[in-house]
């Protein structure tokens, strides 16, 4: 992307402005955010380049963002708006999953993307269009605003809803092939959201590092998911996974004592005791919890620098400095002649010269032994500590090997030392290469917390809560951050005389029918149906009662679907005239004010003969037959009634009884994948009514 010629698709202004990436979004860059969300959307996308021929049908906007200066990286920021007549789905599959689902279908989703080169080319290519590209299009099942917006290639790609409330749906760092690592990326979202004023944003955290899920890394390190170093927390589980387990599963993992750990698992796998044993030499701090070992083995990631090769397992303790003459392989080659060496001494003291007359039958370039024995003073190599140290008689350096595979046989738990022949001992600090540190926590990853077979074998019953505690970890997947979601508690004045109101709408439900007062909005007493949340809605200081009403009536229009017909009426428990000044209403009941209202079909388009009644909930809230395309048997309703004990659809694979259509999570049913699914699956409760029919039956 740092490099992308965009002149194939169409040629930038000269002069267009540049934006720097790392101040975009901030207040006053490059716009005063000081409105609602949709208001400060608008004032955003004034100072975008308007684009016309990247692929999509729908408005976009483009800003270019200055990454680095030397060398020269950009990026390219898109916002696309997406009407609702654009989407096939008017409900939102996020929304459903984080539970969203009872929050109106807006009018507009505005999709916040950074692309990648890959996606650009394939945005161009797309907006010169093909045969095969008419041939979808005749048949109507291809749109080329969908398939770019729907990529998953983008480096980052967020979606807004009209009201605010959002979604952040891909990021793809470093390891895709980015110039932006997964943290800037971040931050730049969360400037975005925090400029913009959305409400709240969510995100499907199944970000993978190395291989390992980051959620259960950063889990058992940190108490919290990576996200959460941005103020992200747990909103929702699958699998009925709540809150509540969420954390006592965290507490189980991170509280694992190692030397339990140590007792159990270590007689099978002698590389556990090692690692052990690195990382505590290592920190200054006592390491006695699974927690505390991965917590300083991610904070010693972050302080070391890149590796510019990988260094093998044998060869753990030294640093190959980027401007060494010798390849990582020679290092490796020559360390291993010299431990063996140091071996045929049978764990005495030999002095340097003695090691390195014996190794030079096996390496003739000097100068590589002397920058290896240099090296590999107090470093653990294999099973082994490699020590020097100066001889206080003779004055000359020493070298002897000391065997640590058993260190941890000899692990007392009130002093937290290593002891080993009867003696305390206190290991030197030692370099270590980042390459190998990620090697150690995927080992510690692998072995620990994804090997459950090992795990069995080894604990038995008392490790039997490890998995399960994964288990409910790697199921936490959907968490929000709140951005703005508290009012003030005082009458704002905002600027060149304008009055801030926060406003929510309650429906007059005397057109609805019976058999559509169906769900938790509904008010069975009152008949009404009340619309969260409130909206930042802003007016003249002078402005009448039903000029106030005008505006807030203008504004649930403008943001959601199924209220472009709405009329406001009056403003709940208030009786005013509608000649009186707003002002005087809002001092008197404050700024937080419920509007009544009614839908009037006359003022509505009827183009969906399934939705003619503008005050059908699914019109209004969308339908809870759309089906998840990991779904399994597709009916068009969808009642879950899951062992597990969902009765709401969260994403997670689900197939339906050919009987009673009721749905369930395949894990939960025995399914493990799509191969397994039988012809006709029945599920536990229709199975046993058919058991228990009567034999008679013919």
């Amino acid at each position: 992307m740092s490099h992308l010629d965009l002149t194939s698709c169409k040629k930038r202004k000269r002069g267009e402005r540049v934006f720097r990436f790392k101040s975009f979004g901030e207040h006053g860059y490059p716009v005063e955010f000081v409105g609602a969300f949709r208001e400060n959307v608008k004032a955003l996308l004034e100072f975008g380049h308007l684009e016309s021929n990247l692929g999509t049908e729908m408005p976009c906007w483009s800003f270019r963002l200055e990454v680095h200066r030397q060398p020269l990286v950009h990026v390219l920021l898109l916002v696309i708006e997406e009407p609702i007549g654009a989407t096939v789905n008017h409900r939102c599959r996020q929304c459903q999953y984080v539970g969203w689902g009872q929050h109106m279908i807006c009018n507009k989703k505005y999709h916040f993307l950074l692309p990648s080169k890959d996606s650009m080319v394939a945005a161009c290519l797309n907006s010169k269009g093909t045969g095969s590209d008419q041939v979808l299009r005749d048949s109507g099942n291809y749109s080329k605003s969908n398939i770019f917006v729907e990529s998953q290639g983008h480096i980052m790609h967020g979606v807004f809803h009209s009201n605010g409330f959002g979604h952040l749906l891909h990021i793809n760092g470093l390891e895709t092939g980015s110039d932006l690592a997964g943290c800037h990326i971040l931050e730049f979202w969360d400037r975005l959201c925090t400029g913009l004023r959305v409400r709240k944003v969510s995100l499907c955290d199944i970000s993978q590092k190395k291989g390992m899920d980051l959620r259960l890394i950063h889990g058992v390190a940190y108490g919290k998911p990576w996200f959460g170093r941005w103020g992200y927390k747990f909103e929702r589980g699958t699998y009925c996974v709540t809150q509540n387990m969420y954390q006592r599963a965290l507490e189980a993992l991170r509280g694992m004592p190692l030397t339990f750990l140590i007792h159990h698992l270590c007689p099978s796998n002698q590389n556990l005791p090692l690692i052990f044993s690195k990382y505590q030499t290592l920190s200054e701090q006592s390491l006695t919890t699974l927690g505390d070992l991965f917590h300083f083995m991610l904070e010693l990631k972050s302080h070391l620098p890149n590796d510019t090769f990988n260094m093998e397992s044998y060869n753990p303790g030294i640093l190959v400095e980027t401007s060494c003459r010798w390849s990582p392989k020679r290092v490796e080659m020559a360390t291993r002649v010299i431990v063996e060496a140091l071996k045929r001494a049978q764990f005495r003291w030999v002095s340097r010269q003695q090691v390195r007359d014996a190794a030079r039958n096996y390496i003739g370039d000097t100068g590589l032994l002397d920058f290896v024995l240099k090296s590999l003073g107090n470093q653990i190599v294999g099973n082994y500590l490699v020590r020097r140290s100066l001889n206080p008689v003779k004055k000359v350096l020493e070298y002897c090997l000391e065997d640590i595979s058993n260190v941890f046989h000899d692990y007392h738990r009130e002093s937290n030392n290593f002891i080993a022949n009867g003696s305390k001992i206190k290991y030197s600090r030692y370099k270590i290469t980042r390459f190998q540190l990620i090697k150690d926590i995927f080992f510690l990853y692998k072995y620990i917390l994804k090997d459950h077979n090992l795990i069995s074998s080894n604990g038995g019953n008392i490790l039997s809560v490890i998995p399960m505690a994964v288990q409910i970890v790697l199921d936490s997947k959907y968490l929000i951050k709140e951005y703005h979601e508290d009012f003030p508690t005082k009458l704002e004045l905002g600027l060149e005389g304008k009055l801030n109101l926060y406003c929510t709408l309650v429906l007059k439900n005397s057109q609805r029918n019976d058999q559509h007062d169906e769900g938790n909005w509904v008010n069975s007493i009152n008949k009404t149906m009340l619309l969260p949340p409130y909206e930042f809605i802003t007016v003249k200081n002078n402005a009448t009662v039903d000029e106030m009403k005008l505006e807030v009536e203008r504004n649930f229009k403008e943001i959601y679907w199924g209220l472009r017909g709405l009329v406001v009426d009056s403003i709940r428990n208030f009786i005013s005239k509608g000649t009186n000044l707003a002002l005087g209403v809002v001092s008197e009941i404050g700024q937080k004010l419920i509007f009544e209202g009614s839908i009037r079909n006359k003022d509505h388009n009827n183009n969906n003969n399934d939705n003619s009644d503008i005050t059908n909930h699914k019109c209004l809230y969308g339908s809870y037959g759309l089906s998840n395309s990991n779904d399994i048997n597709v009916n068009k309703e969808s009642v879950m009634d899951c062992p597990c004990g969902a009765k709401d659809d969260d994403g997670e694979r689900r197939v339906a009884c050919d009987i009673c259509e009721t749905w369930q999570h395949t894990r939960c049913v025995g399914i493990q994948n799509s191969e397994d699914v039988p012809h006709v699956f029945i599920c536990g409760r229709c199975e046993q009514e058919i058991i228990l029919l009567p034999n008679s039956l013919p």
